[in-house]
Parts: C-alpha cells; sequence; structure tokens
C-alpha cells in the first residue's frame, strides 16, 4: 500500500523551474531514499510534500487524500513531519523542552507534551542530555534534536533532510541503528541523503532527481550503478570512462 503519491509535481520561481514534473511512491513501512546532486530539488520536494511550498503543477496525495492544497500545520495532524537540512534549536530552551514543541501538535497538557519528549529522547539517544541547554550539543547532538522534535510529533510519514549531513563515520554508523528503529516502529520514511553508506544500507528503493527531473528509480545497488545517475553526478561522459576503465 502507497502512503504517500506525488504525481507529475512542478515548481517554478519566475524563470527557474525547480522541480519538473516529478512523481514517486513511497510505500508504507519502507524507507525510500531520494538522492541526487546539489541544486537538484530535493529540499524543494520535501517543502512541496510538506506543505511550506504551493506547487505550480501536479498533486501530494497522503494515505488516499489529496493534500496539495493543505498548509503545513495540516499536514502535520495528518502524520507528516519533516526535518531541516539547516539544524536550528531553541538555543535558551532544553533538550527536553526542544522536543516537547514537536509534542504540543497531539498534546495540550504540559505533563503529556514532557513525558513524550522523555520518551523520543529514549528512542534517539537523547535522555542523558535531557536537562542540558540545546546550546551545548554537539552537531550529532543536534542532529539527534532535529530528529527528535519531528518524531514528538507522532507521524505517520517522516522526512529526514539529510539528517547525516556533518557526522563523521562513527556517528553515521551509530544513529543507522536509531532510524532502522524508527522504522520498525511503524513510521514510513522518505530521506534524501549523500551519504551513500546509509543509502545502500537502509532503503528499499531509491529515487534520483537531476535538475529537477526523476531520472531513475529502483533497489540502490542498481540505481547507483545507472550510466543516467553516475553521468548526473559526475558529469557527461563519466559512465563510459568508468566502464572502460573497469573493462581496462
Amino acid at each position: 500500500m502507497s502512503l504517500l503519491v506525488v504525481q507529475g509535481i512542478s515548481k517554478r520561481f519566475g524563470g527557474l523551474l525547480a522541480v519538473d514534473a516529478a512523481s514517486l511512491t513511497v510505500p508504507q513501512g519502507a524507507i525510500t531514499g531520494l538522492i541526487g546532486p546539489n541544486g537538484a530539488g530535493k529540499t524543494t520536494l520535501f517543502a512541496l510534500i510538506s506543505g511550506f511550498l504551493e506547487p505550480t503543477a501536479g498533486s501530494v496525495t497522503f494515505d488516499g487524500t489529496d493534500v496539495t492544497r493543505e498548509a503545513p500545520h495540516l499536514r502535520a495532524r495528518r502524520g507528516i513531519a519533516r526535518t531541516f537540512q539547516i539544524v536550528q534549536p531553541f538555543a535558551g530552551l532544553s533538550v527536553r523542552d526542544n522536543i516537547a514543541v514537536g509534542a504540543y501538535l497531539r498534546h495540550s497538557s504540559r505533563v503529556e507534551a514532557l513525558a513524550r519528549s522523555e520518551a523520543v529522547a529514549r528512542e534517539v539517544g537523547l535522555a542523558p542530555m535531557l536537562d542540558g541547554p540545546a546550546a551545548a550539543l554537539t552537531v550529532a547532538g543536534r542532529k539527534r534534536l532535529e530528529l527528535a522534535r519531528a518524531l514528538a510529533t507522532e507521524p505517520r510519514l517522516l522526512l529526514l533532510d539529510e539528517v547525516l549531513a556533518g557526522l563523521n563515520p562513527s556517528e553515521v554508523r551509530d544513529i543507522l541503528p536509531v532510524i532502522r528503529r524508527i522504522r520498525d516502529s511503524g513510521v514510513t520514511i522518505l530521506m534524501i541523503e549523500h551519504v551513500m553508506q546509509a543509502v545502500m544500507n537502509l532503503c528499499d528503493q531509491v529515487y534520483v532527481l537531476s535538475q529537477g527531473r526523476m531520472i531513475a528509480e529502483g533497489e540502490p545497488r542498481a540505481v547507483c550503478a545507472d550510466p543516467r545517475v553516475i553521468e548526473a553526478y559526475l558529469g557527461h561522459g563519466a559512465a563510459a570512462r568508468i566502464q572502460e576503465a573497469h573493462g581496462a
């Protein structure tokens, strides 16, 4: 069953067509990857799915309902949550209260929101830092906090925008099981990622966006070997050069 269906969606900013008739389907219970070179339009596509931008054309369907024109807060109530590429915690608040900001979407009581905050902190490995200031967190800690704030809204679909960016290899290795556990708890995930180790290890299927257009989709290893994908990342003629080198 498909939880999210994006059909022929486009976004134009003046003369720039940032997303060009892109389509993707996210099966319920899966981890789906969205990859592509810098400037491909991936974050713009996330903004269209989550309601932060209105499309020029196309549609977004969530759990069988057309949400193309719905505001972000209404989509959040339906169960769509996202993280942001640039992590900006509320620096003057504790880690606990930062997470509670997300929990207030479904829990009006402060006691309930803080209880949800504590449960989510345990889930993402932030429990020891709950009462510390968010401003004191490392880059890896801030990434986990961004993930926790989104999870606190109790989403059905979680959009992860480069949640591994800026992490060292050991930090990446440590957070991969956290993402798997989130999926195993019943949350469907669509993730933008440049860390190919994560894409290979986590994703059931991958879509590739280049210059606003979907150029490939399928199983991660097959997609990464696709000549169109190689050329999108490395430039025209790269696929042929690699093939020649391997044949030499």
